[in-house]
């Protein structure tokens, strides 16, 4: 078989398959009659390894995602492939835009991690393709995103927390324990976990705030352009997919990291909002708010030591603690 791997230091986080491993898991999948002839390893995943694998026969092309280590795994991102693959009956709502699950395996019999293989989508990146645009297209886009968007906040779960687990009978539970997960990582890591700890007890304190989103909704945890293919052929951007669901939960809409990233410009993503509809604005809404936007400054912290990126580790402590002053 052909195997094209991206290139990577040897102290990256993201791990390679062997051509022999690939095979394996591709007979276990399909059965021995099924043979992977070429296997491209694509670059814009940051936690699994994402191979693009085409089979002999004429079948269509179909995409492998291998988790990483269970060992090197932080404990606020362990088992995320499993949380997706728990996400797909709850994302239905959008099941023409993602792609069907035609295997998954925890076993590690074959490989000593998590495995799934998933139909290949067809588009482009859109980071890759929104530029060829005119700007005025990105107004499109992200009109679009904003519809995407709404449909799964629509959707009602069953208690709060990760869709997979752990579960939590309400909100404060669940982003406490996110918030206190985070910060043991952190200083696991060798990192300084004080001011995620502060947000913490900030949270605590704040509990019955919190405690007024009383029915979860889904959140796609971290849905943005990244995430979203374009068709091709299009005369304007149009949406043909999104994917990464595996950071999904069941909350409060305006924890999502999508909201995050469509107020923080005020540019063609206004056009969002005439999809999705307006936000809260009430001081609740507000206090909550910043609450999670220190949860998501804790993640990208974590995230970003685990991409060996120091600079922009450093930088959060400054972000994080602007947003610990607004709480007074």
């Amino acid at each position: 078989m052909d195997l094209r791997e991206v290139e990577r230091e040897p102290e990256a986080f993201q791990r390679g398959l062997t051509a022999a491993q690939i095979e394996a898991i591709c007979r276990r999948a399909f059965g021995p009659g099924v043979t992977a002839v070429r296997a491209v390893e694509l670059g814009y995943g940051g936690y699994n390894s994402v191979y693009r694998v085409e089979l002999a026969g004429g079948n269509d092309a179909v995409i492998l995602r291998v988790a990483p280590e269970e060992a090197v795994q932080f404990g606020s991102e362990l088992h995320l492939m499993r949380n997706e693959h728990a996400s797909v009956p709850w994302l239905a709502a959008i099941a023409p835009l993602i792609p069907q699950v035609l295997a998954a395996d925890w076993s590690h019999d074959i490989v000593d991690r998590d495995w799934m293989i998933q139909t290949h989508l067809p588009g482009v990146p859109a980071p890759e393709h929104l530029g060829t645009y005119p700007r005025s297209g990105r107004t499109t886009f992200f009109h679009q995103l904003g519809a995407i968007t709404r449909t799964v906040h629509d959707v009602r779960g069953p208690h709060f927390g990760r869709v997979a687990d752990p579960s939590y009978a309400s909100w404060s539970e669940a982003v406490i324990a996110s918030l206190t997960q985070i910060a043991d990582d952190l200083e696991q890591a060798g990192l300084d976990g004080a001011d995620v700890r502060k947000a913490t007890e900030l949270a605590a304190h704040g509990r019955a705030t919190l405690d007024e989103i009383r029915e979860p909704r889904l959140l796609t945890g971290d849905l943005w352009t990244v995430n979203c293919l374009l068709d091709a052929e299009a005369p304007e951007p149009l949406i043909s997919g999104v994917l990464d669901f595996d950071r999904t939960e069941f909350g409060d809409p305006a924890a999502d990291w999508t909201i995050r990233m469509a107020q923080a410009k005020h540019d063609e993503r206004e056009s969002f909002w005439q999809s999705y509809g307006a936000l809260n604005r009430t001081p609740a809404a507000l206090w909550r708010a910043n609450i999670y936007e220190a949860r998501h400054l804790a993640a990208i912290r974590l995230e970003r030591h685990r991409l060996n990126n120091p600079k922009a580790v450093h930088e959060s402590y400054d972000a994080m603690a602007k947003v610990l002053a607004q709480f007074g």
